[in-house]
């Protein structure tokens, strides 16, 4: 058994420790121990989130050489910041485990990078590649085909069609859908309930049906 820390105590990162739990539970190999938290805000040190400690602040992690890591850090207002924050760790990749919820449905001809987490419901289809660092939260579904960019976050219930690119830290708001062969560019974001019909530009907002250009993201 791995012992693991979750970065971030937000609400994904409850669902990640969830999934954890859920995947112990389920006999998955190799089965993880949660040591706790690392967070920023101080408030939190010290403090018990759903029954594991608060251990300090992210610049703690180096200090925990004998973990596993898994990242929850990012929203819709901070998500372009999730590269540097964690480049900032010095945490290699290998040292970031690869969460999948037992009631998620990966293809065995798809691929996910380290540190994802892909929560229940999920679907990521054959031939999707998702990169590293990557969050998935509940029942989205990632087509036949789609490329999903380092450190992005897609939103419970966002819909990815066939052949759709998603750049590096882009944010994917609950319930939009992007249609087939579509590219978001790097750091942009589709709000909730967006209908996204052509390409988006690199730092771009788009709102709607049909997603328009609503500002700069970053």
């Amino acid at each position: 058994m791995n012992d693991i820390l979750i970065l971030g105590t937000g609400g994904n990162c409850i669902d990640i420790l969830d999934a954890i739990l859920a995947l112990n539970e389920s006999g998955g190999a190799p089965g993880y121990r949660v040591r706790g938290f690392l967070d920023d805000n101080k408030e939190h040190w010290g403090q018990a989130v759903q029954g594991c400690q608060v251990l300090g602040p992210l610049s703690d992690a180096p200090k925990y050489s004998d973990c596993l890591f898994v990242n929850g850090i990012g929203s819709y207002r901070n998500y372009w910041r999730k590269p540097t924050i964690l480049a900032a760790m010095k945490i290699p990749d290998e040292r970031f485990a690869t969460i999948v919820h037992p009631q998620a449905s990966v293809s065995r001809f798809a691929t996910v990078g380290a540190g994802t987490v892909v929560l229940p419901m999920t679907t990521i289809s054959a031939r999707a590649k998702v990169g590293k660092h990557v969050m998935i939260l509940s029942n989205a579904i990632i087509s036949h085909d789609v490329v999903v960019g380092h450190y992005t976050c897609i939103a419970s219930g966002a819909c990815l069609a066939g052949n759709v690119q998603i750049g590096t830290a882009c944010y994917l708001g609950a319930n939009c859908a992007v249609t087939n062969g579509v590219r978001m560019g790097d750091f942009s974001l589709a709000g909730i309930g967006a209908v996204v019909l052509k390409d988006v530009p690199e730092k771009a907002v788009v709102v709607g049906n049909p997603a328009r250009v609503l500002r700069a993201a970053c």
